[in-house]
């Protein structure tokens, strides 16, 4: 697990760099992957309905619930791989 949150960190680091800033629907992808890797299923509530921004991160995040842990950093690191080249 050291090298896959290694690697899942490195990949973090990577997506900042980006050469083009990826779309809505991918930057959100990354968003629920970045936080079902790092927290695990949703806990918290949804924001209010004027929160455009952050229902949509709830929702993409909700949509991951029951993803371990390790299969989220898993798609996490491939998504920015794919990013990357």
């Amino acid at each position: 697990m050291n090298d896959l949150r290694r690697e899942f960190n490195q990949a973090a680091e990577d997506v900042q760099h980006l050469a083009k800033r990826p779309d809505n629907d991918t930057l959100l992808k990354l968003y629920a992957l970045y936080k079902q890797g790092t927290e695990g299923d949703l806990k918290r509530t949804q924001p209010g309905f004027f929160d455009f921004v952050g229902t949509a991160k709830h929702e993409a995040w909700a949509q991951l619930s029951g993803v371990s842990e390790e299969q989220a950093m898993r798609r996490y690191i491939t998504l920015v791989q794919q990013l990357l080249t």
